[in-house]
C-alpha cells in the first residue's frame, strides 16, 4: 500500500520526511517524486549505489573480446595468403576490436541506463498529475492498513496539501 502526500515547497517535503523518520517509519520506505531534479539525499537517502559504470565497462569488454575473436578467427578459419604478409594482420584486426568495443559499451551503457532507473516499470504506484506542474510528493509504503493510516496523519500533520492512498497489487 503507498500513500502520497505533496507539497508545494521543498521545505514542506522535508519536514514531512523529518516526522515520518522520528516515527519510526524505514528510510528505506520513503521515496520524493517530483518533476524537477531534486539531488539524492538531500530529502531521502536511499542508501543505493549506483552500479552504472559496471555496466559500460562490461560492454566495452565484451566487445573487445567479441571483435579480437570475430576478426582473427574469420582469418584463422579463412586463410587467405597474400604474399608474406601474415594472415592475421594487426591493423584490420584492431580496426574490428575498436569498433566493437565501442559498440557492445554503447549497447551496455543503455541498457545500464534502463536498470537503473528501474524501466520497464510494469507496476502501477500512486502518482498525481500535480508532480509535473512543480509539486513534490511524498511517498510512503506500508504494509499494514494501520501503517497507511498513521503515514498519511503524518503527512497531514506536516502539511501536505492533497494526500493520494492507493493499495498497490502484489
Amino acid at each position: 500500500m503507498e500513500t502520497l502526500g505533496l507539497f508545494d515547497t521543498i521545505d514542506g517535503a522535508a519536514g514531512a520526511v523529518e516526522k515520518l523518520l522520528d516515527s519510526g517509519v524505514p528510510e528505506a520506505r520513503i521515496t520524493t517524486l517530483s518533476g524537477v531534479p531534486i539531488p539524492e539525499g538531500v530529502l531521502v537517502n536511499s542508501g543505493y549505489r549506483r552500479r552504472f559504470h559496471r555496466w559500460t565497462l562490461t560492454g566495452g569488454v565484451l566487445g573487445a573480446i567479441l571483435g579480437f575473436f570475430l576478426a582473427a578467427g574469420t582469418a584463422w578459419l579463412y586463410p587467405l595468403q597474400t604474399g608474406d604478409k601474415p594472415i592475421i594482420a594487426i591493423f584490420p584486426v584492431g580496426i574490428v576490436t575498436y569498433e566493437m568495443t565501442m559498440l557492445l559499451a554503447i549497447v551496455g551503457t543503455l541498457l545500464g541506463m534502463l536498470w537503473e532507473m528501474g524501466l520497464p516499470d510494469i507496476e502501477r504506484h500512486a502518482y498525481d498529475p500535480e508532480l509535473a506542474d512543480g509539486m513534490i510528493g511524498i511517498l510512503v509504503l506500508s504494509d499494514r492498513e494501520e501503517e497507511q493510516r498513521q503515514a498519511a496523519e503524518l503527512l497531514t500533520a506536516a502539511g501536505a496539501l492533497r494526500l493520494r492512498t492507493d493499495e498497490v497489487p502484489e
